[in-house]
């Protein structure tokens, strides 16, 4: 898959395309039905498909200090995205002159001069343009203009999770922000994820026979609520069942927020350095303050238990 950051890195030599826009933040089950639909026209039509994203999101553009909860970093995104059989992603860079650009010269700056749109697949809800004053009649109608036809795919509606709301990116946040990881994940399709380099902390797990990841995550990452879940730790490509705590450590009277995994019953892994991300399965329990050390020691055990549990179960469920 090929990766362009800004218009001037699309070949000169780009011929038609089949385009989908938007933030794709988290790029969950609505978003994969769009996407999953542009690589599908694209194939029907013989042309190759578009992904374009903004960088940063538009909100800290448009409005400052707005900047939602990122639930994947564009590096992630374009896994995801590559995984979906999509040809090329398009990051733009997001700039307060390009937020100017009325809707109808974003679609000849972006669409047609330079990736020759041939097929437009949207969701309902598509903005774009100064003030996002463009919507999909208005993308239709330019369309009969510029010579590419729109394609409106509806989004899914969420199981028990969601309420019956559409799938959203927001609304995914939202459980995150709740802890509610279960719920998070049956909107995106799979495990929330948070990613960063493990740094060193005050290794207080270590010394209480319980090694932790401290993993530094990525600036506006969705981090989910205070408390312990099972999960996945993976590093340089191998995935190891997980106990994961996120919190400021109350025991101990923390007051930064860390994210820390320990990889169950794994000894002398040396990860310091290392690109980490951690998969959140499952809410354990709340983050708590114990009596005594030993009293947090014979939580942490059965922390561990449960978590293997879950993740044995999980495993068996998806086999």
């Amino acid at each position: 898959m090929q990766r362009w950051r800004g218009l001037e890195d699309i070949p000169e030599d780009w011929g038609r395309s089949v385009v989908t826009i938007g933030s794709y933040d988290g790029v969950h089950r609505g978003h994969q039905l769009i996407i999953g639909r542009a690589v599908e026209r694209a194939r029907e039509l013989g042309v190759p498909s578009v992904v374009v994203t903004f960088d940063p999101h538009p909100s800290e553009v448009v409005r400052p200090g707005t900047h939602p909860p990122l639930l994947a970093p564009h590096h992630r995104r374009a896994e995801l995205m590559a995984g979906l059989g999509v040809d090329a992603v398009l990051v733009l860079p997001f700039t307060t002159e390009f937020s100017k650009l009325s809707p109808a010269d974003f679609i000849v700056k972006v669409l047609v001069d330079r990736l020759h749109a041939k097929t437009v697949i949207e969701g309902p809800n598509f903005r774009f343009g100064h003030k996002a004053a463009g919507n999909v009649r208005l993308l239709a109608e330019l369309g009969a203009t510029y010579d590419y036809t729109v394609e409106v795919i509806d989004l899914y509606v969420t199981g028990e999770a969601g309420g019956g709301k559409p799938f959203s990116s927001t609304l995914v946040r939202t459980l995150v922000a709740e802890g509610d990881v279960a719920g998070a994940a049956e909107i995106l399709g799979r495990p929330h994820r948070v990613e960063g380099i493990v740094v060193r902390g005050a290794q207080r797990g270590r010394d209480l026979g319980f090694p932790t990841a401290n993993v530094e995550t990525l600036p506006h990452t969705a981090i989910p609520a205070d408390g312990v879940y099972a999960g996945w730790l993976e590093v340089g490509g191998e995935s190891m069942p997980a106990a994961i705590s996120v919190g400021t450590n109350p025991q101990f009277d923390g007051v930064e927020r860390t994210v820390e995994a320990y990889a169950i019953g794994r000894v002398g892994l040396d990860l310091y350095g290392m690109h980490a991300a951690v998969d959140f399965l499952a809410y354990v329990r709340g983050m708590l303050k114990f009596d005594s050390i030993d009293d947090l020691l014979v939580a942490m055990a059965a922390d561990v238990e449960r978590c293997t549990e879950l993740i044995t179960a999980h495993e068996r469920a998806t086999a």
